[in-house]
């Protein structure tokens, strides 16, 4: 317990003087938001990564999944790897940074109400950011007191209170570059982390070989009747598992704690290595959770799904471990969780600042002011998550990934398909855009709500948000084209920043002068 405790405790210390030290940079909003835009390849794609993946991801989805389908489940890292990492990074990195420069955006709502000259389009955006963020960070608060709990034998209001202060210590002082190079070193943790704890899990069952053939031989009637479903390519329910791959792979890009790591980084090389290391980040981190969590079933005579939910999977899993295992792996998740929440308080205050106070409630605010308003709405913020993560967790709510499902349905539905059409199609409307927001945030309202009503395809909130966006994708460019076009000085306006001419070495271009 000593030597868990001293982990924690250097854990804290560094992260907290990380904010410390960087506070000189976070004295401007620009500074503040996105690190004056100056940040490098490593930093970005580890800050892309570890908001991607936090104690959602390894307690609540690779738990859940685990169980459902079995080692099949490894289908959802590496979706998470290629679509939500190296598609990502590709389609989107280089335009994003161009564009929101261009614009002078600092948050997905500002880009948007800029790129298509709508101030209510950047309210409503504004509003949709701040309304579906709470949940997903509620659900952050959730899976790691299962751990905690489990290590320590801490109440879980204590784990959810010690987050959040230290959380919003070093976000408050450094901003986003704080963020960023405690992302660097949480990432860090979480990749060697993953790797050890699924090495020492499978020890404990013979080894990979052998843990494998005992999870071919498992069967549950009540799931599949094939036999080995559970050691299966495709698992014993491939459409529900397409289902989660679309939301956690492709909804990554409407979201706007993911999108705004583009605006801040440095330059074009940076984006290129920066593909290649998300790429790989995800690859062994969300890999690793999903393979680990198809293992699950094995453990079946130490869980009770019926009591502690699909939650319980994995700190059951680990349990067993040795205490040094155990501490790192606490760690891991305390990782994954404060980079999350961090990237999620940022955005979420930035956008209120930015997009709701500045111009609206208070017409001239200076840039100080703006800094100081973001950094008592990251105070608010996260209380308010707290609370409704505590409240969620005494009144047995839902399960973390019913929680981070709503959220990342709402927000991929509203904004994927204007963020991405924005950047690259000039015939996208304002029409298109509201129909967008209306249908991908209101789909998942009523999926809330009225969930029994709709078609037993669409009940799984999963289902219902990768829906929500692959309509939000057909119905876009479909109804930009049956409405009024913009306007067109607008858009060339917006576009132009695409067509600037720029020097480079000849090591990046060739000369089309004749040798």
């Amino acid at each position: 317990m000593l030597f868990k405790i001293l982990i924690l405790i250097v854990f804290f210390a560094v992260t907290v003087g990380i904010g410390i030290y960087c506070r000189k940079t976070a004295t401007d909003v620009n500074g503040f938001v996105l690190g004056g835009r100056s940040v490098g390849p490593w930093l970005t794609a580890f800050a892309y990564g570890t908001s991607y993946f936090s104690a959602v991801i390894f307690i609540g989805y690779a738990g859940q999944f685990g169980w459902k389908y079995g080692i099949a489940s490894t289908w959802i890292g590496l979706g998470n790897a290629f679509i939500g990492s190296l598609l990502a990074w590709v389609v989107l990195g280089r335009r994003t940074r161009i564009m929101t420069q261009h614009l002078g955006s600092a948050t997905m709502p500002e880009f948007l109400g800029r790129r298509f000259g709508s101030k209510a389009l950047k309210i409503a955006a504004a509003v949709i950011v701040f309304i579906f963020l709470i949940p997903y960070t509620a659900s952050l608060y959730n899976g790691l007191s299962r751990l905690f709990e489990m290590a320590f034998h801490v109440d879980y209001t204590v784990c959810v209170v010690a987050m959040a202060i230290l959380t919003g210590i070093y976000v408050i002082a450094g901003g986003y570059m704080a963020t960023a190079i405690n992302d660097f070193i949480q990432g860090i943790i979480m990749l060697v982390g993953i790797v050890l704890v699924i090495a020492a899990v499978l020890a404990g069952k013979g080894g990979l070989l052998e843990a494998y053939k005992s999870l071919a031989a498992v069967s549950d009637p009540t799931v599949s009747s094939m036999p080995g479903a559970f050691a299966s390519f495709f698992g014993p329910d491939p459409v529900n598992l397409l289902g989660v791959v679309i939301l956690t792979s492709l909804g990554t890009w409407g979201l706007p704690q993911m999108v705004q790591k583009f605006y801040a980084i440095k330059s074009e090389q940076a984006i290129k290595k920066g593909t290649i290391i998300s790429t790989l980040f995800a690859l062994i981190v969300a890999g690793g959770c999903y393979f680990l969590g198809g293992f699950g079933r094995l453990f079946s005579d130490e869980i009770d799904i019926a009591a502690g939910g699909y939650d319980s999977i994995i700190p059951t899993m680990i349990s067993g471990l040795p205490d040094i295992l155990i501490a790192i792996t606490v760690v891991l998740v305390l990782s994954a969780s404060m980079s999350t929440l961090s990237s999620l308080v940022i955005a979420s205050s930035s956008t209120l600042t930015l997009d709701l106070i500045k111009g609206h409630l208070v017409k001239d605010l200076s840039e100080k002011k703006q800094v100081s308003i973001m950094r008592v709405l990251i105070v608010v913020f996260i209380v308010v998550s707290s609370v409704i993560a505590i409240v969620q967790y005494k009144s047995s709510v839902t399960f973390i990934a019913q929680l981070m499902s709503v959220s990342w349905g709402a927000l991929a539905g509203a904004f994927l398909a204007p963020f991405l059409y924005g950047l690259y199609m000039k015939r996208t409307s304002k029409v298109a855009v509201w129909v967008s927001y209306i249908f991908g945030a209101g789909i998942m309202l009523l999926n809330l709500l009225f969930r029994s009503s709709f078609p037993p395809i669409l009940q799984s909130p999963i289902n219902c948000g990768a829906f929500a966006m692959i309509a939000g994708l057909i119905l876009v460019p479909i109804i930009s084209f049956v409405t009024k076009a913009p306007d067109a000085t607008l858009v060339d306006s917006c576009f132009a920043c695409y067509e600037e001419k720029v020097l480079v070495s000849a090591k990046r271009a060739l000369s089309d002068k004749e040798q």
